[in-house]
């Protein structure tokens, strides 16, 4: 009993020492944990409608798009996961859209009783608060707020699925799980026949579209808009430039990707108005972060395959349940490129200043996504006869941790598999998470040297 003792104490003192030297290297451990043990359940018979264990590449790639809340699947969600497998698929969407730092600071803080300074500068730099005592509540409240959001949901889909002839515990089941999924960004979807039957159902459409943007421009705005909310003026920059930039995107989809695809047989040809004003409202958010699709995205043309892609390498908002290198990470860059095409001294947005630091940041974010996007695509390309198009679409939503996909994950090779499993769990914990998470240590240096400017362009 004293050994068991003695070896709980050194386990809760390493994590501790972890949670307060490097609080994103725990981040990584705390995602590595949750995947591997969902890898785990779903590995196990009773998680098949058939009986027989998963391959060990398809439960991996399953729990990491599950906990990573993409959405990518090479089985079908539906018909090869039993009832045991799809409760576990949405208790991993709903871990692990609480985000990568929160789900740290949440272990750290039950390991040592106390969230130290360092973490709680951390997270608070993930859910953009300045007032580090509130970090504790701040968790808190993330989780009230997910959980009042996909009750929500799950109430506003009950009633409909109810009158599509489903037994009140079917509908329930089905509700909730579209719920966690909607709100997650996760883009699972456990309907016997997906979601084409119901392609111009307001009732269902405008919920995922109105439910996916919530989770989607992250935990900081909503939280900043929960106490600010009938004042602007109040509002966090962060915020500013998060709604601006969420809502341009979205609009330039929702106008964009009908454009393209409107006299296309296969996908919005043969929808009355209705019907393709309710898809445009989907794709105009879905391509961005969720993955729920309505429309098979393998008929869509080459041209909004390209279109998508853009939308989502850039993803969803800092903190939140989408991927990518964020609407803000856009933001600055632009705003960067404005100011220096003006000949601006500073960069300025709503009458506030950006550091460099932040332009840095950004600049390092972007490249570093772009990085691992054309790495994993040449991966795919050398060990698959696929085309170009088609592999970036998929490794550019594995890392933005969308879902969509033409089609290809199923026919992958294992070694295919594990390059877009790591692609989600990149996209997922962050590149500058990852990049903290593995620095050894940093560099102060006490002297500087002179300034030189190199030509550039």
């Amino acid at each position: 009993m004293s050994r068991t003792r003695a070896l709980a104490r050194r386990s809760r003192d390493w994590v501790d020492e972890i949670a307060q030297s490097s609080p994103a290297r725990l981040a990584l451990l705390v995602f590595t944990a949750i995947v591997l043990v969902v890898t785990a359940l779903l590995s196990l018979p009773i998680a098949t409608t058939d009986g027989h264990r998963a391959p060990l590449a398809d439960a991996m790639f399953t729990a990491t798009s599950a906990v990573c809340v993409t959405g990518l699947v090479t089985v079908d969600t539906a018909t090869y996961w039993s009832t045991f497998g799809h409760t576990v698929i949405m208790v991993a969407m709903a871990v692990g859209g609480l985000g990568v730092m929160t789900l740290a600071s949440i272990l750290g803080f039950a390991v040592s009783r106390r969230i130290g300074l360092t973490q709680r500068m951390l997270t608070a730099r993930e859910t953009k608060t300045d007032r580090l005592g509130e970090v504790g509540s701040l968790i808190i409240a993330v989780i009230v707020v997910s959980l009042s959001v996909e009750i929500a949901l799950t109430l506003v889909l009950l009633p409909r699925f109810t009158t599509l002839g489903e037994p009140f515990g079917e509908a329930l089941w089905h509700a909730s799980f579209m719920a966690v999924s909607i709100f997650n960004n996760a883009g699972f979807v456990i309907l016997p026949e997906g979601l084409q039957p119901h392609l111009g159902d307001w009732w269902i459409g405008l919920p995922i579209t109105v439910g996916t943007a919530i989770g989607a421009i992250g935990f900081p705005v909503l939280l900043n808009l929960r106490r600010h909310l009938f004042h602007p003026r109040h509002w966090s920059l962060h915020t500013k430039l998060t709604l601006v930039m969420y809502g341009f995107l979205s609009a330039l989809a929702f106008l964009v990707i009908p454009a393209m695809e409107w006299t296309n047989p296969a996908t919005f040809g043969q929808m009355d108005t209705s019907e393709k004003i309710l898809t445009g409202l989907i794709y105009s958010v879905n391509a961005r972060s969720s993955g729920i699709e309505t429309i098979p995205v393998a008929h869509m043309r080459e041209a909004t395959w390209f279109f998508q892609d853009a939308l989502m390498f850039v993803g969803g908002g800092t903190a939140s349940t989408g991927g990518g290198i964020k609407v803000t990470t856009l933001a600055v860059l632009l705003l960067a490129i404005v100011a220096e095409a003006r000949g601006d001294r500073d960069i300025e947005a709503f009458q506030r200043r950006i550091p460099p630091g932040t332009v840095r940041l950004a600049v390092a974010v972007a490249f570093i996504g772009a990085t691992l996007v054309g790495l994993s695509t040449l991966i795919l390309l050398s060990i698959t006869n696929l085309q170009l198009d088609m592999v970036l679409f998929d490794v550019i939503s594995a890392f933005g941790t969308v879902g969509l996909s033409t089609g290809i994950t199923g026919h992958l090779p294992d070694a295919g598999k594990y390059v877009l499993t790591g692609m989600m769990f990149m996209g997922r914990v962050g590149t500058m998470t990852l990049a903290a998470a593995l620095a050894l240590r940093s560099r102060r240096r006490v002297i500087r040297m002179p300034e030189e400017r190199p030509a550039v362009g």
